[in-house]
């Protein structure tokens, strides 16, 4: 029989199961990414970054991405968008979008101070306890700032930097900076990715010059290479496509797409293109997109004589229709860009099933993509003479272009898998909020606020 004073304590009791009990059930891990691109931008980083936080989503994480207004490659935001802050819930993840300070002329200094304003708004954003970290970088210096405000809250959650670009050696290879800029630069850098419990990077090479450029210890590295962000691509009306663009059937045509900055280094593709109509080629050189340097190639184009096709960019799927039905696909690099990156319309060209030309460092990590993949020609960065003939032989040789474009679709397919790139992603999370990652950090880890 119970007793009054028995029965008194029982709610005591009850909480007190109850409270055992919800300690005992799993929670949800909360998943916080922080990058300055995001959905809806259609090039650079933002399809990743949107595509991989939707994914964790459906693997069972919690995701929370905490961005700016799309504004890239446009450098404008972008219409409907600019509010101070405007929540958004896309694919399962709830998206925070701050507005920041968007250069009209993304110069070294102005897009500097870009990435600054955009991290002191993340910095002071609340972040609803999340139970790990992911920064993008680029952003280098906001996602600096985000790391610090992880380490210095005291309660320490794991850091993942997921490492598009390699801001130091972009900035040694595009000449831009001067000497006190680059050493910074290569501090942050260093600090951040030493700093990190672990650091995702998009090709085997990153690991390799970050582990000696940076010594970062190898074993928390991890490869995740980078996928097409597109649907399924269905054979679209060729005929049709080209008449919508003005290209004739005899047209050999050259397409660069996505973004026109000073990576990309376009002067020669103009050149190119002056030097095919003065040799009466059939080659026709088309730039769809948009950014920093498009009014200059404009320009150049009309000061050389030079009959460039500039279009805008286009919704998603008159982008597919355009790529599928290009004869052949360019990437351009400016001579001296090696190291720094994977152009991410390469994934997008090899799902196309086209053959592409790269014009870049002829031992970089392009060149090499293109090799591994069986799926096109390299020639020099800079050569525009070299530009025009491997363009001109690959539009001749219908069964070798056929050829080329069945290997990019294949390695497509085999090598940059989204499934497997979010399963590895979802994987490493996993281990490093359960404390079972390579981390070099052993302090307690707890959420924070």
């Amino acid at each position: 029989m119970i007793g009054i004073s028995s029965i008194q304590f029982l709610p005591v009791i009850l909480l007190k199961r109850l409270d055992l009990y919800i300690r005992d059930v799993p929670q949800t891990p909360r998943i916080l990414i922080v990058g300055l691109n995001y959905s809806p931008e259609k090039t650079g980083i933002a399809p990743y970054t949107a595509s991989m936080a939707s994914g964790l989503s459906r693997c069972g994480f919690q995701v929370r991405a905490i961005t700016a207004h799309p504004h890239y490659p446009e450098w404008r935001i972008l219409p409907g968008y600019g509010r101070w802050s405007q929540d958004e819930h896309l694919s399962g993840v709830s998206v925070r979008r701050l507005r920041h300070f968007v250069p009209s002329n993304p110069r070294a200094a102005r897009r500097l101070l870009s990435e600054l304003s955009f991290g002191v708004r993340a910095v002071l954003t609340r972040w609803s306890s999340p139970s790990l970290v992911v920064v993008v970088s680029p952003a280098l210096f906001a996602s600096a700032m985000v790391a610090l405000r992880v380490i210095v809250a005291g309660h320490r959650v794991p850091i993942v930097v997921w490492v598009q670009d390699l801001y130091a050696l972009g900035m040694a290879e595009t000449g831009q900076g001067g000497r006190l800029a680059s050493r910074v630069t290569r501090w942050v850098e260093r600090w951040l990715l030493r700093a990190a419990d672990a650091v995702v990077v998009i090709h085997d090479r990153f690991a390799e010059r970050i582990e000696q450029d940076f010594d970062v210890q190898r074993d928390r590295i991890t490869t995740v290479r980078n996928w097409t962000h597109l649907p399924a691509m269905s054979p679209p009306d060729v005929r049709t496509v080209r008449a919508r663009y003005g290209w004739a059937d005899d047209d050999i045509v050259v397409l660069h797409s996505g973004n026109m900055g000073v990576k990309q280094g376009l002067h020669n593709v103009v050149q190119a293109a002056a030097r095919a109509a003065s040799d009466g080629s059939h080659l026709r050189f088309v730039m769809m997109g948009d950014g920093s340097k498009r009014e200059e190639m404009v320009r150049l184009a009309e000061q050389l004589g030079a009959p460039v096709q500039f279009l805008p960019s286009q919704r998603e799927t008159d982008f597919i229709d355009a790529i599928q039905s290009a004869d052949v696909l360019l990437v351009n690099e400016l001579p001296g860009v090696s190291e720094m990156a994977v152009p991410s319309k390469l994934t997008s060209y090899f799902a196309a099933g086209r053959p592409v030309v790269a014009a870049t460092d002829t031992d970089g990590i392009t060149a090499g993509e293109i090799r591994s993949a069986r799926a096109g020609v390299v020639v020099p960065a800079g050569d525009a003479r070299a530009l025009v003939e491997a363009a001109a032989a690959l539009g001749a040789d219908a069964s070798k272009a056929r050829r080329l474009g069945q290997n990019a679709r294949e390695y497509q397919r085999s090598v940059l898998s989204e499934t497997n790139a979010i399963d590895q992603f979802a994987t490493l999370l996993s281990r490093l909020i359960d404390g079972d990652g390579a981390g070099k950090h052993d302090t307690h880890r707890t959420t924070i606020d």
